[in-house]
């Protein structure tokens, strides 16, 4: 009977010790090493890839923000903010009441199939609306000239990019609504647009927030 007692408290300790020896190498030790090699190397996206202006966290290079206008009374979609740089339609999977800058906070496609009418309307709608948006006196946009990350989201709902070619389709509308040439506009999109990964890899594009960072501090200066 104590041979038996005996054997299982030493089964026990021998259980705990690994339970202990485990928990301190795979949630203290190693955490620890991961997250000082990700400090020490690329503390940026470590971090978050936070964008900063003025001192302070603005946003993350890896999320997309709105630019909008504030509701109006009974309005329940607000108006674009046509000052600013406008990103793609945000169509995530869910909303918050805590960041205001940023309704969406659930990453995800709409899943609407491609001959899904919800989906169709959706899109014409948009590119009425980027089409009307963005024509301004002596500048017309044609529908032809809508590229499609215009009009539709991205499978996350929150790519913070936007294609070149939409970019450039923004250029006139910015430029008049605040007051600078469309030279000054050009050169800030052409400045803030990325190439291909290693020149092969993925499409050029256009960090939206970063963009409109640039653009205030163009506007502040003129």
């Amino acid at each position: 009977m104590n041979n038996s007692v005996t054997n299982t408290a030493r089964l026990l300790w021998a259980g705990l010790r690994a339970l202990l020896v485990l928990t301190l190498v795979t949630g203290v030790i190693y955490p620890l090493v991961v997250t000082g090699i990700a400090q020490g190397i690329f503390p940026g996206k470590a971090n978050g890839s936070e964008i900063k202006a003025d001192g302070k966290v603005v946003g993350s290079s890896l999320i997309g923000q709105s630019y909008n206008l504030p509701l109006k009374k009974g309005q329940e979609t607000p108006d674009p903010d046509l000052k600013w740089f406008q990103g793609r339609p945000q169509n995530g999977l869910g909303a918050n009441s805590i960041n205001t800058q940023y309704k969406l906070i659930l990453s995800g496609a709409t899943n609407l199939s491609a001959d899904s009418k919800v989906l169709v309307q959706q899109v014409k709608d948009a590119k009425a609306a980027v089409v009307k948006d963005n024509s301004v006196p002596g500048y017309t946009v044609k529908p032809s000239q809508v590229p499609a990350d215009a009009v539709t989201s991205s499978g996350s709902g929150l790519d913070p990019d936007i294609s070149p070619a939409y970019a450039d389709l923004q250029v006139h509308r910015i430029a008049e609504k605040n007051g600078l040439s469309v030279t000054q506009v050009q050169r800030l999109v052409d400045e803030h647009t990325d190439g291909r990964t290693l020149g092969f890899i993925g499409e050029p594009t256009v960090n939206v927030l970063e963009l409109n960072i640039a653009l205030k501090s163009l506007v502040t200066k003129s």
